[in-house]
């Protein structure tokens, strides 16, 4: 098996601040896993991390485009840096965030390389961009909008390599039954399906079949991208938007396992988990035990 490295995201540069002056905790992800032994229960070698810039919209207002844009594009270069080295060495990181945003840093880094693809596990699709919304701003809920490249050029075109996942390579898992954004990710063709669809095929089974999609000769391989939010907030209500409806623990981790045991997927990463919502710490031991679920050898 691969050598699992875990590396630190923190950024929480992508998300709108939960009360005027303050920042979101999303930030506190990994520390707060780390605490839960994360590391030496999945068996991982240290990653290090990339320090963020600092959270500072500034005088932002909407309309503006994506706040925090300029250090949101600094970040996806240094993240990519890292990423990279360790895809190229031939490692498998676990990358722990922060907010969606740090999704970016892995797309880059793979279309450095060639063409890859993204399953995204998401409670909603995160495909928020000017061509459907007059809300742009927060980079954390169009993430997948930027990846694709929709969007401004300053964040989905680095490098010249716009876009940095094709939507043909897609594929979406995860989102509640009533996401608004369900029509558009259809028509266009990128694969999804909720969680009333994982329910009835299976998520194991759905999962499974689905990764056969993205094993297919024409892309190198696939990523994992996680949000916390697809998890029911009635066992996850740690994060910014804790919708209803959501999968269950003992839903995702068949469907998350039969993604990273692929030999096609070269890493994963997690997000908005916030430890400021989580004062027992119920949710960071939740996270935790799924993730070695996840990645026990088998």
């Amino acid at each position: 098996m691969r050598r699992i490295v875990v590396i630190d995201a923190p950024s929480n540069l992508g998300l709108r601040p939960p009360a005027e002056g303050t920042v979101p905790g999303c930030y506190k992800l990994a520390g707060a896993l780390r605490e839960q032994r994360l590391v030496q229960r999945i068996g991982a070698y240290e990653g290090g991390v990339v320090v963020p810039p600092r959270y500072d919209r500034g005088g932002w207002r909407e309309g503006d485009g994506v706040f925090n844009a300029e250090a949101i594009a600094a970040y996806t270069r240094r993240l990519a840096d890292r990423i990279e080295h360790h895809v190229r060495a031939g490692d498998f990181p676990v990358v722990l965030g922060g907010d969606c945003s740090i999704q970016l840093g892995a797309s880059l880094a793979l279309r450095r390389i060639g063409r890859y693809g993204l399953a995204v596990v998401d409670g909603s699709a995160d495909f928020r961009h000017p061509g459907n919304s007059g809300r742009i701003g927060a980079a954390a809920g169009e993430e997948l909008a930027i990846a694709t490249g929709r969007g401004q050029a300053d964040l989905t075109d680095l490098e010249g390599l716009r876009p940095y996942v094709r939507d043909e390579d897609v594929r979406v898992f995860g989102i509640r039954d009533y996401d608004a954004q369900r029509a558009e990710l259809t028509e266009l063709k990128i694969t999804n399906a909720t969680v009333g669809e994982i329910r009835k095929w299976g998520a194991e089974e759905l999962a499974g079949a689905v990764v056969q999609t993205l094993e297919v000769p024409v892309t190198q391989g696939f990523w994992v991208h996680l949000d916390a939010d697809v998890l029911d907030p009635s066992v996850m209500p740690a994060v910014d938007s804790p919708d209803p409806g959501g999968l269950m623990p003992d839903e995702l981790a068949p469907l998350l396992r039969t993604l990273v045991r692929s030999e096609r997927c070269v890493g994963f990463n997690l997000t908005i988990y916030d430890p400021d919502l989580d004062p027992d710490g119920s949710c960071a031991a939740l996270l935790t035990g799924l993730l070695q679920a996840v990645f026990a050898r088998p």
